[in-house]
């Protein structure tokens, strides 16, 4: 069995990933052709994003059939294929599965909104139109969260795109239907589930109206972490999870509280494995909005991790530790340096994170510290989030090119832009047109580069996944902050009875300064790992220099 605690995922977005067939878009064959590389770097789940039959509204996530591979990605012989390919390099795999909304393409929709008598009416979230908006609840993308569907007069609520109608988590026969199909991939061979958007599975049943007063005024209050969602997610746990052996599960979290998700992992509770919070990545948000920018707030991220390190290692509960997603800008482009420094910028940013208590994730590209897209027109944008977000923009009175900045910062299409695998045309990605433009610093960023290079990031990463299972204090240790009130820097300890692991960051591009008790404490032991070679020299960081110590008690 194992032991999830001591793993590492890799992400895979399969669109974005290898293209095997020269159409532009990666596929399943790419995949596998693929595997070689995820398995030399050491992690033990692979994650798909979603790979269903779609019409790519959302680049998947708007489903319209549970029970089969979309076209475009192979077919469920490939599927299989890869799963046997994948076990065969002692890799697990875990789908995706988006439960909260389908596609208005779905046949549970289509068969909805025929009628108010239809027998999938109850299926998804209807309200009869009275001459207004059931709710004044905004959608996750902008506007209205409620589609008026002329055919019987009725609003259906989208909390996303109006192509995503919310499923109705208060019927029993639709709750069924879910856990039926979840059993069917479990009975292919998958491993594992991540669970999108899970905890917005119910929602208050008088659906209030929200005051608007401040951006998170959205009505998100009365529907995340909801009345029944424990409820929901004990039962999903007996009718799949709990029916198979070694499954691992982790929920995507949207808005959420410390308070909550003890709940959602209190082993206990039988609910699920981990979950993915999203509050350390909202600190570079200006006013709490993702469309206006400013620089991480240093202080609010330690406070972040500090509450949530010890909040969760004290229940026993456990944390999916992330930077990079396919819904996040790349992380050296937001937090680190994307010139001078970004092996020493990507290497410290991976070490903060990957020394914490939890299950770290990395994004494809991650491993090689791929940037941001920079893309200079709206016309190379795919998401539809970030085109409704530039239509806001420019209705608030943004210039167009101050919304393209903001953008360039925040679009999910940062992460979506193809990996880059070599020096060939597009990167090695496909031998066609990319479905989306390759990222505008691609060139020189790839894995066979960083494979020959002296400051390779793939193999700082691959250090960094075996030192956890090696070191069982890096599951263990209790967390304390060092350095709370540096703005340079994130120093912090490890703990256990026997030992104690001292990871020092900085974060700038400035020289830093390290207390010196910290640093003859730290120096006491043995260097695990750096990415500089003398690490901190005459107590003095270098820019952006990270290492980690242990020493014995």
């Amino acid at each position: 069995m194992t032991d999830y605690k001591k793993m590492s995922v890799y992400q895979i977005y399969p669109k974005s990933f290898q293209d095997s067939n020269g159409d532009g878009t990666g596929d399943i064959n790419g995949i596998i052709s693929r595997l070689p590389y995820i398995a030399d770097l050491g992690v033990e789940y692979i994650w798909l994003t979603p790979m269903y039959v779609s019409p790519g509204n959302d680049n998947g996530y708007d489903i319209a059939d549970y029970y089969n591979i979309d076209p475009v990605y192979g077919t469920m012989d490939d599927f299989q294929n890869l799963l046997m390919e994948a076990h065969k390099r002692n890799l697990k795999v875990m789908m995706d599965i988006v439960v909260n909304h389908t596609s208005t393409e779905h046949m549970w929709f289509k068969e909805s909104s025929k009628s108010e008598d239809n027998p999938y009416r109850d299926f998804y979230i209807w309200k009869k139109n009275t001459g207004k908006l059931p709710n004044n609840w905004v959608s996750k993308f902008g506007g209205p969260a409620w589609k008026l569907d002329e055919r019987t007069d009725s609003y259906y609520l989208h909390l996303f795109d109006v192509t995503q109608a919310d499923l109705n988590w208060e019927y029993e026969p639709m709750r069924q239907e879910i856990y039926k199909m979840m059993r069917y991939w479990m009975d292919l061979g998958i491993d594992g589930f991540r669970l999108d958007v899970i905890n917005l599975l119910s929602k208050e049943q008088n659906f209030p109206d929200d005051t608007l007063d401040t951006f998170t005024d959205d009505g998100r209050k009365y529907y995340t972490d909801g009345p029944k969602i424990h409820e929901y997610l004990r039962e999903m746990n007996r009718e799949v999870f709990s029916r198979y052996d070694n499954v691992i599960t982790v929920g995507e979290m949207s808005s959420t509280t410390l308070e909550a998700c003890i709940e959602y992992t209190k082993p206990e509770n039988k609910e699920l494995s981990m979950i993915f919070s999203f509050h350390h990545l909202k600190t570079d948000y200006k006013n709490k909005d993702k469309w206006e920018l400013q620089k991480s707030d240093i202080k609010e991220l330690k406070e972040y991790f500090t509450k949530w390190q010890n909040g969760m290692e004290k229940e026993n509960e456990w944390l999916a530790l992330f930077w990079c997603n396919h819904d996040q800008p790349r992380i050296v482009s937001r937090m680190g340096n994307e010139n001078v420094y970004r092996y020493e910028s990507a290497a410290m940013l991976a070490t903060l994170i990957h020394m914490m208590q939890g299950t770290p994730y990395i994004y494809q590209g991650e491993e090689i510290g791929m940037l941001n897209a920079h893309f200079d027109n709206i016309a190379d944008y795919e998401d539809v989030e970030s085109l409704n977000a530039y239509e806001n923009m420019l209705n608030a009175g943004k210039t167009a090119e101050e919304a393209l900045e903001v953008l360039r910062e925040r679009s999910r299409d940062n992460a979506r832009t193809p990996v880059q695998w070599d020096n060939t045309e597009n990167s090695g990605f496909t031998t066609g047109k990319p479905w989306i433009k390759m990222g505008k610093m691609a060139d020189g960023i790839n894995v066979e580069e960083d494979l020959k290079s002296e400051k390779s990031v793939f193999s700082y990463y691959k250090k960094l996944i075996k030192l956890r299972k090696e070191y069982d204090i890096i599951r263990d240790g209790n967390f304390t902050i060092l350095d709370e009130d540096s703005e340079d820097t994130f120093i912090y300890k490890r703990e256990t009875d026997g030992e104690i692991l001292y990871v020092i960051c900085n974060l700038t591009d400035k020289a830093a300064g390290i207390n010196r008790g910290i640093m003859n404490s730290a120096e006491s032991g043995e260097c695990l790992i750096a990415n500089m070679k003398i690490p901190c020299e005459n107590s003095m960081l270098k820019p952006y220099e990270t290492c980690v110590w242990l020493v014995k008690k």
